[in-house]
């Protein structure tokens, strides 16, 4: 049975079967390599300088093969217990999970926690939504966008961010090189079509928006817009999310201007920022403010990132501890939050380097 299963499968590779390039095998083994320790957002990554083939990643299995070996081998794959009875089984649509994650998880972050909460939400339970949800997170490093982005494939992925239906692209690695642009074009639209094509609901993640060239973001501008299809394919199930430090400072002078009025951080409102924020992407330096993605209107929700007090920073390390089965004191919770830098200097308001960095500084704290 699993022989005849497959022979569909195996006619077809036999008619594509160019397709089995050792080169390409090569330069995919290698381009995986750096993938899974980018894909992990766990350090700085190295870009190969001059080989442009291993910037983004293409499936040519795919692009010789008609929608209907594609069905067949997708029909082959849940045969093996690989679907469930609704549908994909990695796709997980974890609402419940996503609101008690970005609620007990992520600290000083209420506009971020209701206003992802909402967006996914209601994406999620409209199957006729008319565009994919474009998102676009701002504020200064360190702040919580790449957790929250994790956070979010955690709870709609089996597999997270490792998921075959999760794809993190990192401006300066993937896209290094301006005079480069047009190959990356065509790299990036036939990664994007290859997963749309595979996975039913997908997650794309550009971390450094802001370094993005403003062509490359057009080239791939249709896929977010209000179209059916594009040619031949739709992309209303994805999910595209946008991480940026473009108004880090504008958030910052509202949220300063809050505690020098005596309000609440919490009572800091969408309506305060969200206005200042469309307004400084526009007039921002950089690719991302450029492309028609913006002048098209087609990010829904942009969120902004508030700067984190000293208070937040003593949960972000209590949290790593908790991490490696530690239950710190006070105090040192106290020693490890005074050890990072605040701003304004003489207020010691907001701390600079964010939660980023708590997970290495707590070592120098371990006896």
């Amino acid at each position: 049975m699993f022989l005849y299963q497959l022979l569909p499968f195996l006619w077809a590779v036999s008619a594509n079967a160019d397709f089995f390039q050792f080169d390409s095998i090569s330069n995919a083994s290698t381009y995986y390599f750096n993938y899974i320790y980018c894909n992990l957002w766990e350090g700085e990554c190295q870009p190969n300088q001059d080989d442009t083939t291993q910037q983004v990643p293409t499936r040519d299995l795919w692009a010789g093969f008609p929608q209907d070996y594609i069905r067949l081998l997708s029909q082959w794959y849940c045969s093996l217990g690989q679907c469930c009875e609704s549908g994909d089984c990695r796709i997980t649509n974890n609402i419940t999970g996503l609101a008690s994650d970005l609620q007990l998880k992520l600290h000083g972050q209420h506009l971020a926690q209701s206003v992802v909460l909402k967006a996914v939400q209601g994406f999620i339970s409209n199957p006729e939504s008319n565009k994919p949800l474009t998102l676009s997170f701002h504020g200064w490093s360190g702040t919580g966008k790449n957790f929250v982005a994790r956070i979010i494939a955690d709870n709609l992925y089996r597999d997270g961010v490792k998921s075959e239906c999760v794809r993190l692209f990192i401006a300066p690695f993937h896209f290094p090189h301006a005079r480069l642009v047009d190959t990356y074009k065509g790299q990036l639209r036939e990664a994007i079509r290859d997963m749309v094509l595979r996975c039913p609901q997908t997650l794309f993640i550009f971390d450094e928006a802001e370094k993005l060239h403003p062509g490359l973001i057009d080239a791939i501008k249709p896929y977010m817009d209000h179209y059916d299809n594009v040619d031949g394919v739709s992309y209303r199930r994805a999910v595209f999310l946008f991480l940026s430090n473009i108004g880090g400072t504008t958030i910052n002078d509202v949220s300063l201007d809050f505690w020098h009025s005596g309000q609440n951080r919490e009572d800091i409102g969408m309506e305060d920022l969200e206005h200042r924020l469309r307004a400084e992407a526009m007039e921002s330096q950089g690719g991302f403010a450029q492309s028609e993605l913006m002048s098209g209107h087609l990010i829904d929700f942009f969120v902004p990132f508030l700067p984190l007090e000293y208070r937040h920073v003593k949960l972000c390390a209590r949290d790593a501890y908790a991490a490696r089965g530690l239950e710190p004191d006070e105090g040192t919770l106290d020693e490890v939050a005074k050890a990072m830098l605040y701003v304004p200097k003489e207020e010691r308001l907001f701390s600079a380097q964010g939660c980023k960095s708590i997970p290495q500084r707590i070592n120098f704290f371990l006896p």
